[in-house]
């Protein structure tokens, strides 16, 4: 939030020099608070700018406004600011001592800066701004436990994890109705299966945790926001399965899910890959659940952009890739140039571009004349031509496999 200030006048009142300079003191206020506080400091960069910082702005701003202003900023005002969004971090289970430090750091930046700002005839000022900034930290504290603690109270929270529970219950096969009943959620004949993948990288454990979190309520939010009802979901932060009821679907328009993993990516800040299988029976569920799953997975393996799969789009690579002796010979034909990586790339470069074998060459930084020397290496060492039509796709078909599931070269690993 950078904002171009104009030069304030040196006779302008404290209160007024601060507002001038409040967009920058609130983004200095969330690095010194949050983006200081572990656990919640090793999160990724960016975690809590959209939901947090407006948040501080909108109520620093209004806190002194109120001062200028000559009159009291009650304890309704505070919870009109803070209230939603401690909510969001009591969902999201962040601790709150972590998030009481937090506070107290950012408490601290503006204290600072308001003292910086002022000069020594200004004391009397200074003092009453001091005043009642502790007056606000008190009453932002008092919102922020009574909001957690009405969260882990809410039946909000429990209607959640017996939706959870029923899903769980739809994908293993197992009787639903009494969990239905329990999650007040009426069981549908067909359901839309969603899988839900992203890549997961090695984090600290509590990091992983609260960014888990997040993208748990983030997800549960969209999913309801686009099914218009509550919907059914188990998710732990990068993989998962979402049902929703068919029904609710055919109002929706066909753009759905790509708008759906083009927002989850924004908000997660990550790649997100959903495989979509449309009115699956109840008593399907199960298998459809585990196939969407390994869908989803497989278009992030392949490299594919984030987005919405069907079974269709994939078809050839999930087939190929399914477990079996078939799957192990042909990776067993490309074996022989697994320690040759230079002939690697100009085979995956010529299963790309076909017979453009100049565009192919091009692409790799060589001769074409190099490139069909490779080629030709590469039919010499497997026993499979890649300028052949009918070995060409058993070569891509071997090299996928060899994508998805590594063999080490042969001499990989030797002193």
């Amino acid at each position: 939030m950078s904002v171009v200030l104009s030069p304030v006048a040196g006779d302008a009142p404290l209160v007024a020099r601060l507002l001038a300079r409040w967009p920058q003191i609130a983004e200095r206020m969330l690095a010194a608070g949050l983006g200081t506080t572990p656990p919640a400091a090793d999160l990724p960069e960016g975690h809590f700018t959209a939901e947090v910082l407006p948040a501080i702005y909108a109520c620093g701003r209004a806190v002194l406004q109120a001062i200028g202003e000559q009159r009291s900023f009650t304890q309704a005002e505070v919870a009109t600011f803070v209230a939603p969004v401690a909510e969001r971090h009591a969902e999201d289970r962040l601790p709150l001592p972590v998030l009481i430090e937090a506070m107290h750091g950012s408490a601290q930046s503006v204290l600072h800066e308001a003292a910086a700002l002022a000069s020594r005839e200004e004391l009397d000022e200074l003092v009453l701004v001091v005043s009642r900034l502790l007056e606000l930290l008190m009453r932002i504290n008092i919102t922020v436990i009574e909001a957690y603690t009405e969260v882990e109270q809410s039946i909000y929270n429990a209607e959640r994890e017996a939706r959870r529970a029923l899903c769980s219950a739809l994908l293993h096969g197992l009787p639903a109705a009494e969990l239905a009943a329990r999650a007040d959620t009426a069981l549908a004949e067909q359901y839309t299966v969603l899988a839900i993948h992203i890549r997961h990288h090695d984090q600290p454990s509590t990091v992983a945790t609260l960014v888990g979190r997040r993208r748990i309520r983030l997800l549960h939010r969209a999913l309801d926001a686009l099914a218009g009802t509550t919907t059914l979901a188990t998710f732990d932060g990068w993989t998962g399965i979402a049902l929703l009821p068919s029904a609710s679907d055919a109002e929706l328009d066909d753009t759905r899910y790509h708008r759906l993993a083009e927002e989850l990516t924004e908000h997660f800040g990550a790649p997100v890959f959903l495989a979509e299988y449309a009115s699956v029976p109840r008593d399907a569920i199960a298998r459809t659940a585990k196939e969407a799953t390994d869908l989803a997975e497989l278009a992030r393996l392949l490299g594919k952009p984030a987005g919405v799969y069907r079974l269709d789009d994939l078809l050839l690579e999930y087939q190929l890739t399914r477990p079996g002796t078939a799957r192990a010979r042909l990776a067993e034909r490309i074996s022989p140039i697994l320690d040759s990586p230079h002939l690697l790339e100009a085979l995956d470069a010529h299963l790309r571009h076909g017979s453009d074998r100049k565009a192919a060459a091009a692409e790799i930084h060589v001769h074409p004349n190099t490139f069909s020397y490779r080629l030709r290496r590469v039919a010499e060492l497997t026993g499979v031509d890649p300028t052949d039509p009918h070995d060409s796709r058993l070569l891509a078909a071997a090299l996928t496999i060899q994508r998805l599931y590594p063999v080490r070269p042969a001499g990989e690993g030797r002193p």
